[in-house]
């Protein structure tokens, strides 16, 4: 039986239309249609400059961010699709915290509604760092259709594994 390992927790009437999708070979037309563009954030730099911007509109007061990149070891097995780390030292007197913002490599290529929400994602922690109601509220009010966003998000990454002949 087919593995449908992002998508575990919803309910299984919406899995059952999934796996018509994947049976009836639509999924990626599916995707392809909702989804048919591909955004231009190639560099780390691009990418730094996108996070920056929705941290300025969303998150003014949240702490800074000292570096964002695109992340080629992040494992979508282990569901990193993107980190978020902060690495404390002391200066002086001081505790000094920098936080970081990685992103998993493969959204160089996938549509900019995805990218956006991993983005959004990993910013919601600078605020939030337990996946609560509150983080999704955040999320959400950043990107409104964060949750459909995420959902459409794990079925491309169900398409992408079933083209790689991963499942």
């Amino acid at each position: 039986m087919l593995s449908l390992k992002y998508l575990s927790g919803y309910p299984p009437e919406l899995l059952a239309q999934v796996r018509q999708l994947i049976d009836s070979g639509r999924l990626g037309t599916h995707l392809e249609t909702r989804y048919p563009e591909r955004h231009d954030i190639q560099t780390d730099r691009a990418l730094y400059d996108f996070v920056m911007e929705l941290k300025q509109r969303h998150l003014r007061t949240a702490p800074p961010i000292h570096r964002v990149s695109y992340e080629a070891r992040l494992d979508v097995v282990r569901n990193a699709l993107g980190l978020h780390t902060t690495t404390s030292r002391v200066q002086g007197g001081k505790l000094k915290a920098k936080k970081d913002i990685r992103i998993a490599a493969l959204f160089k290529d996938a549509p900019p509604e995805f990218l956006h929400m991993i983005v959004v994602h990993e910013l919601a922690h600078l605020r939030e760092s337990d996946h609560n109601k509150a983080f999704y509220r955040l999320c959400d009010s950043m990107l409104p259709g964060y949750h459909q966003l995420e959902f459409d998000l794990r079925l491309y990454l169900t398409w992408r594994d079933l083209r790689q002949g991963k499942t």
